[in-house]
Formats: structure tokens, C-alpha cells, sequence
């Protein structure tokens, strides 16, 4: 297994970069020091979609993903999903744990759009006033709240209607026999053909309706920018 030396320096990281939603001026936040500080780590590059990461303290594991979860058909017969997507899919999952879910829903699939924030999806939704915020208050509302002691698994698993939502994602993409990346809007679409879904449920309640749906449609492969090579 090849690997490579690499030292762990701390960096600044600015806010906007996670969450374009914040309501003052993003700033500098100095990130605390890790562990690894001042060690070298090895970089291990696995066959699976984690990197091992190696030190002379206990070792940490970093998930990356390189593809979303599909059930119909196998990664190497469906396009490349875009950096975006893959973010916004990490991103989203990440929210499910923070609200202590035990599943990643249509919910989390529609907050990790906005929460990555950079996409033509995310930038019409927050143009048509559905944010991030909004979208999470509505989830606990629909949803609401875990229980104080339970914690989400790792990686909280996929509903039936977000895995469907993926599945239509893919499936829409081989259907437009074009040869680029599957996107956000692809998600976001894929959220809202799910009509009993939670995401779906949010969306209406925040305004998002057909005629949106097929507006943002248009900008079906805008966001491969930043995709994977």
C-alpha cells in the first residue's frame, strides 16, 4: 500500500467557507491545536473511502468520500458525482448527528445542500428565502427533537425516500445522456420527487413548488467547478 510523510500544521478557516448564512461578517477563527501537532503523519490511501492517518500518538481515521450510496446500480456504471454533492452529502449527514437522528433523511440531505452553500441549488434556494435555518427549525418541527442521551451512530444510514432521492438523482443523469457530473440540483430534485418525504413536507412548507422545481432544473450541471478529477 503506497503511502506519504505529511506534517499537520494548524490553519485559519474562514467561517464563510462552511455556511454562507451567517448573519454578521465572517472572521478568522484560529483552529485549536490537534494532537498531531508538530508530528509527522502517514497517509495511507485505502481501497474503501477513508484515509488512514498515522502518527506516533494513537492514530485517527478521516473519512472521504468519493461516491454517494446507490442501490441500483454499482460505481463503476454511473457518472462521477460532483465535489459538491459529495460535500453537501458529508455535510448533511453531519447535521443528522448534530440533531441526534438516527437516520440521514430527505431533511439532511436539503440542509447539507445549504450548508455547503456554494451551489447554483443552495444559491436559489436562499434567493427564494428557503435557508439553512429555516430548513432546520421546520425538521425539528416535523421531526423533533432526539432524546437527550442517545447518539447518532457514525454514519446515521440512509431512509428509504433519501436513498430513493439518490437512486433518482442517478437515474435522471443517465437518462439526460449527458457526459458530465451529477449535481446538488440533482439531490434537490431527487428530494422533491419523493412527495411523502420529509424534505419534500419542508419545502412546501417554505414556498418551493413545481413551477420552482422546474426552474431550478435548468441549472441541472452547474456546479461541477469544483469536481473531482
Amino acid at each position: 500500500m503506497a503511502s506519504n510523510t505529511i506534517s499537520f500544521l494548524p490553519v485559519q478557516i474562514s467561517t464563510s467557507q462552511f455556511c454562507n448564512e451567517k448573519p454578521h461578517n465572517a472572521s478568522l477563527l484560529p483552529l485549536p491545536l490537534s494532537s498531531f501537532y508538530g508530528n509527522k503523519l502517514l497517509v495511507s490511501h485505502s481501497k474503501l473511502r477513508t484515509l488512514s492517518l498515522k502518527g506516533n500518538k494513537p492514530s485517527a481515521n478521516v473519512t472521504v468520500l468519493s461516491t454517494l450510496p446507490t442501490k441500483k446500480y454499482t460505481s463503476q456504471k454511473i457518472p462521477k458525482w460532483s465535489a459538491r454533492a459529495i460535500r453537501s452529502f458529508g455535510l448533511g449527514e453531519l447535521e443528522a448527528r448534530k440533531l441526534k437522528y438516527p437516520n440521514t433523511g430527505t431533511d439532511a440531505l436539503l440542509m447539507g445542500i445549504l450548508i455547503e452553500g456554494t451551489s447554483p441549488a443552495a444559491k436559489f434556494l436562499r434567493a427564494n428565502g428557503i435557508t439553512f435555518f429555516k430548513v432546520r427549525e421546520e425538521t425539528v418541527n416535523l421531526l423533533g427533537k432526539s432524546e437527550m442521551y442517545f447518539f447518532s451512530p457514525e454514519h446515521p444510514p440512509l431512509t428509504e425516500q433519501a436513498q430513493r432521492a439518490l437512486d433518482w438523482a442517478v437515474e435522471e443523469k443517465l437518462k439526460s445522456g449527458d457526459s458530465g457530473e451529477i449535481t446538488t440540483t440533482h439531490i434537490l430534485l431527487g428530494t422533491w420527487s419523493e412527495k411523502e418525504s420529509a424534505g419534500r413536507k419542508i419545502l412546501e412548507t417554505l414556498g418551493f413548488n413545481d413551477d420552482k422545481a422546474k426552474e431550478v432544473a435548468e441549472s441541472m450541471n452547474g456546479d461541477v467547478a469544483l469536481s473531482f478529477k
